[in-house]
């Protein structure tokens, strides 16, 4: 058994509204220290493999069939075995 943690962002050409109203919300609040924000998605499951190859390739095989939209986002993701 394997726990996958899986980031899903914007990729950085894609404008992000959300990091912005985000941003801007935290400039209202006098938190100026903050230049730049990205808004994005994580995601963590078990995912039961005989391998952690094997366990890999499912893993990127959820994330490029449902959990990642390959045309705007990128993702990166963590295995540890359980």
């Amino acid at each position: 058994m394997y726990k996958a943690k899986i980031y899903v962002t914007l990729k950085k050409s894609v404008f992000d509204p959300q990091g912005e109203t985000v941003l801007s919300a935290l400039h209202s609040m006098n938190f100026d220290g903050a230049k730049t924000m990205r808004v994005g998605r994580y995601f963590e499951m078990d995912v039961e493999a005989g391998s952690e190859g094997t366990a890999k390739a499912q893993v990127e095989k959820m994330c490029n069939s449902l959990l990642v939209n390959p045309v705007i986002e990128d993702y990166s993701f963590e295995l540890k075995e359980c």
